[in-house]
């Protein structure tokens, strides 16, 4: 018997069956459309449109997945992670489409698996309004689904750039798109300043990417520009880190959008057994309702910096993003840059907005041309009602009204219908005085649809709602890129030794060695200037310094120069770059950044802010809003822990004062927190004094104690004896 097999030539196989087989990938399945979603995705929001779920309660996922299936030809489980991942319940999108309650799991977790559909719940989010507003005024073309039994939408009307706003990604046969996500209000603002000017720079309103997990993004504008010039290119992600108050772990709560919690945990343990990293003795997961935590334990002596440093070096902890702005238009793949793609979009956007208001002007001039019928019989509604009643055969009714009135068949028909009780002058002006109405309305639609203009103020006023509705500050902050990389190449050639450091109270400082202090006789000082505080630290050290302007500075000690007893010093102002009239106010060394910072005000309330809220991973040297300035500072001190703290008000026979322990205080990581009111002041009255309670020269303190606040505090009649506070001013 002979072979039934036919030779043919390769390339003939692959343009016969692999090519159309890719071309489904790319034009059906992988690569997003202008209006930001694929096919599966807008399949399975317009079926939960259709569902009427983006009023009213949840339902049951399944019962979503299996009415899907009407447009969909694939799997329930494929359907379902569709879903997933459009869930807020998942983390993926800046701006979720689903509102979902149940377990969808976590983008950034490997591990963490969703629940079957029988047991989550879903509905649409609000958000998810502006991807189908007058979608049922013909504002897009509909097509047969795959059975041709129901029409689906070929695009969606989005009110925004919904594009740029989620992040999307898709892998087709030889080619990929991958599209970080930016902030919406960005994005808007972006929209309508390249609408006013078609030379707008980009990179001015869409300052960067913006991610749902948060995270650093290393930034440097050139080379965003270039990405949003060419649509190609890749930006650095680093998570975000902390120390747990005690300072024997660090806590890492924020990662890069590209990668999971298990993949950090995992390299950081084979970096850990390798003895590439040490000074760590635990790694674990410790994600909660609360979102996600990496706890990673310290041994003591661990230099957190370091290894911090060498997280972001060896693991995912600092990952990058590569961007491929591909997408679908008119049916073609094709790369474009961020203008590009805004003024596609506004062209589609302006399409949308014709469609829909060519659809309401020919709803009008149908409901214009009857009531302009109805409009005639009021020259002699006897008439109309006599030939109505004197008529034997319906039938002749719509033509006796034609000729008597000389109105066309769709408006005999409208008033041929209109109820008996309606017939009279009242009923009859009242409609018809919507005709001028609509005339105006359908000249305005003319008007708009002839003006490029019109329609682009439209847009706007569109995106400014929309902005304005679901807008969001940033989630993903920007690090310098270049100071980044300038810390790296300091911290490698440092050189780490002990000093002595010496700040003044007209703002001079000194770094001496212990060999050149051991030397000298005395210190040299500006005429009425005098040791304000001193520390003996190690030249990696820094000082964060406080000012009467609401600003810290950093200052690293390994930038001031060493020096002697005998010279005057360094002028901090001058170094740091101080504003005008600003001064030092106190000035303190971190090191693991533990403890607190206690700030005191004229109005009777004291801050308590963790000194981890000073602490920054970049080389950033100014922080502003330090404290907060809606009173006058009296007082600020560093503490390692709580204490006991005397308090004053006004002076003279109506001073009072109160002893209370800071634990009293409950602490925040905002900087600029206002505080708690810890003393009662009347309208006259003020805070004038707060000391340390061992300081003090308070005699019989406890009659002075309470245990809650804010009190009045005790008259003091003599029981103090006076001392004198430094002043800051």
């Amino acid at each position: 018997m002979k072979s039934q097999i036919e030779k043919q030539k390769i390339s003939d196989t692959l343009l016969e069956n692999y090519m159309p087989y890719a071309m489904s990938v790319i034009v059906s399945r992988a690569i997003p459309e202008i209006d930001g979603f694929k096919p599966s995705h807008r399949k399975l929001l317009y079926t939960m449109y259709q569902m009427k779920l983006l009023k009213g309660h949840r339902t049951k996922s399944a019962n979503v997945v299996g009415t899907t299936m009407k447009l969909n030809p694939h799997g329930d489980m494929a359907i379902y992670e569709t879903m997933v991942r459009l869930t807020r319940g998942y983390d993926a999108l800046l701006h979720p489409y689903v509102d979902s309650k149940g377990n969808f799991g976590k983008h950034s977790s490997r591990d963490m698996a969703f629940a079957a559909s029988r047991y989550t719940e879903v509905k649409l989010a609000g958000i998810a309004a502006e991807l189908f507003k007058d979608i049922d005024k013909d504002s897009v073309d509909f097509v047969d689904n795959y059975d041709g039994r129901m029409k689906e939408p070929v695009l969606l009307p989005t009110t925004y750039p919904n594009l740029l706003v989620n992040a999307n990604r898709g892998i087709a046969v030889g080619m990929a798109s991958n599209i970080p996500s930016f902030n919406l209000k960005e994005v808007c603002e972006t929209t309508m300043a390249l609408m006013k000017d078609p030379n707008h720079v980009i990179s001015d309103t869409l300052i960067a990417p913006d991610f749902s997990t948060g995270g650093e993004l290393l930034y440097d504008r050139s080379e965003l520009e270039e990405i949003y010039r060419t649509g190609r290119g890749g930006v650095r992600l680093r998570g975000k880190w902390g120390t747990s108050k005690d300072g024997k772990r660090i806590e890492i709560k924020e990662i890069p959008y590209t990668t999971t919690v298990e993949a950090i945990i995992d390299k950081t343990i084979d970096l850990v057994k390798s003895n590439k990293i040490k000074g760590v003795s635990d790694v674990r997961d410790e994600m909660d309702l609360k979102g996600l935590c990496i706890a990673i334990d310290l041994k003591r002596g661990a230099n957190v910096e370091e290894i911090v440093q060498q997280l972001y070096r060896y693991t995912p902890l600092e990952d990058s993003f590569s961007c491929n702005f591909n997408l679908l238009i008119n049916g073609k793949p094709r790369v474009m840059g961020v203008k590009e793609i805004l003024t596609e979009w506004i062209q589609f956007r302006m399409g949308c907005m014709k469609r829909q208001l060519q659809f309401e002007r020919e709803k009008k001039t149908e409901k214009l041309h009857l009531l302009q019928g109805l409009e005639r019989i009021l020259l002699d509604i006897d008439q109309a009602i006599r030939i109505i009643r004197e008529t034997e055969v319906e039938a002749e009714v719509i033509p006796r009204l034609m000729q008597a009135f000389r109105m066309d068949e769709l408006q005999a028909n409208y008033v041929a219908d209109i109820r008996l009780r309606q017939l009279n002058r009242e009923y009859l002006l009242n409609r018809t005085q919507e005709i001028f109405q609509l005339t105006e309305a359908i000249d305005d639609i003319d008007k708009t649809l002839k003006s490029e203009r019109r329609l682009k103020t439209k847009i706007s006023k569109e995106l400014e709602r929309v902005m304005k509705s679901y807008g969001s500050e940033r989630r993903t902050t920007l690090v310098e890129k270049i100071k980044i990389l300038e810390a790296k190449k300091i911290e490698e050639t440092i050189s780490d030794y002990e000093i002595n450091v010496f700040v003044t109270e007209q703002g001079y400082i000194k770094k001496i060695t212990p060999q050149s202090l051991r030397m000298a006789n005395d210190q040299k000082l500006k005429e009425d200037d005098q040791i304000a505080q001193d520390f003996v630290a190690r030249n990696i050290n820094e000082l964060l310094i406080f000012t009467n302007k609401t600003n810290v500075y950093k200052l690293r000690l390994h930038e001031l120069t060493d020096t002697k007893a005998s010279a005057m010093g360094e002028y901090l102002p001058s170094i740091l770059e101080f504003d005008k009239g600003e001064f030092v106010l106190y000035t303190i060394m971190p090191d693991k950044y533990q403890g607190f910072m206690l700030f005191a005000y004229e109005s009777g309330k004291i801050a308590k802010v963790p000194i981890e809220s000073y602490q920054t991973v970049n080389n950033r040297r100014k922080l502003v809003k330090a404290y907060s300035d809606r009173a006058p500072l009296i007082w600020l001190q560093q503490v390692e822990e709580d204490l006991d703290l005397v308090v004053y008000r006004d002076h003279g026979p109506e001073a009072r004062a109160m002893v209370f322990n800071t634990s009293l205080v409950n602490s925040k990581m905002t900087r600029n927190t206002v505080g708690v009111q810890v003393l009662r002041l009347n309208k006259t009255s003020k805070m004038t004094m707060v000391e340390k309670l061992e300081d003090s020269l308070m005699v019989g303190a406890e009659k002075f104690r309470k245990d809650r606040i804010p009190m009045a505090g005790e008259s003091i009649k003599g029981k103090r004896r006076s001392v004198k506070q430094m002043t800051m001013f």
